[in-house]
């Protein structure tokens, strides 16, 4: 139980860098903290429709894995017999 526990928290903190950073990366839609932070500036830069798409789904399956392990420890800490 205690390899799963730890096994889980590495998965949780690695998962939550990669969002952090997945997040960062998409293009400010303009409005808001993404024009105060210099975001509303259009530049050639951005991505394409493809790479955009494609950062979306790898954000969607990141977070899906992070909301698993945050529910996965719950049921850890609910449950141990310790």
């Amino acid at each position: 139980m205690l390899i799963l526990k730890i096994a889980l928290i590495v998965l949780l903190v690695l998962t939550s860098l990669l969002l952090t950073l997945f997040i960062l990366l998409h293009k400010g839609r303009g409005g808001g903290l993404s024009d105060m932070f210099g975001g509303g500036v259009t530049s050639s830069l951005g991505s394409s429709g493809v790479a955009e798409r494609n950062l979306n789904r790898i954000t969607v399956v990141v977070s899906l894995v992070w909301v698993a392990s945050i529910v996965g420890l719950g049921l850890i800490a609910r449950f141990s017999v310790v």
